[in-house]
């Protein structure tokens, strides 16, 4: 293996690890010293931290899971800047870790917000027009589950729309194949009725992430 080889598998298994770090595990044990896993819906990702303690904990973890997205893509840059499979594969490896972290047992969140972080490391237009429809979808439902499998939905067709690079469209397509995977849960209780409704004013309310 050569020595290029060496640093992008390097970068992967970095890229993983940043994935893996829990954020919303850890920052409601530091601030409230209590395990999200073990309120709401037991996620511990920005939505069911929004439920425990509001915007003030909900929009640093969001953040935060975020700009692990875009950290994984950059490690790939960083170690491979003329490769879109390596930008890729880096991408894949923080959502993978984000979903099944190797610090949780491989458990996860959905990997909604670290899948948003990728997709601006890669493509902005594509991530900002995900975000915008996202964020309506969730102002009108108010059922952040929609919101992200309506954000999902749309970003393969918009990686055709623009013309992606082939390897960011197929990763388009598997981000919203983990996306809708992880909702399976969520459908079922849309489909129920029993599915919360998340209050973007205060700690109270129900989500996906």
């Amino acid at each position: 293996m050569t020595a290029d080889r060496l640093w992008q598998a390097a970068a992967l298994v970095a890229a993983y690890l940043v994935g893996s770090v829990p954020v919303g595990l850890l920052l409601v044990r530091w601030v409230k010293g209590v395990d999200i896993r073990e309120t709401g819906s037991g996620n511990i990702g920005a939505t069911n931290v929004w439920r425990l303690g509001g915007p003030r904990l909900g929009i640093p973890v969001f953040l935060l899971d975020f700009g692990k997205g875009i950290a994984a893509v950059m490690l790939g840059k960083w170690v491979a800047p003329g490769s879109y499979l390596i930008h890729v594969l880096a991408g894949m490896a923080g959502i993978v870790g984000s979903n099944w972290s190797i610090f949780l047992r491989f458990r996860g969140g959905r990997g909604v917000s670290m899948s948003l972080g990728v997709l601006v490391a890669l493509v902005p237009r594509v991530a900002l027009i995900t975000f915008a429809v996202w964020l309506v979808a969730l102002l009108t439902t108010r059922y952040v589950s929609v919101s992200s499998m309506a954000g999902a939905l749309i970003v393969p067709v918009l990686m055709f729309l623009f013309h992606a690079p082939l390897a960011y469209s197929i990763l388009g397509l598997i981000c919203c194949a983990f996306v809708m995977i992880r909702h399976i849960p969520n459908l079922r209780r849309l489909l129920a009725g029993t599915e919360s409704r998340i209050s973007l004013r205060t700690a109270k309310g129900g989500g996906t992430r």
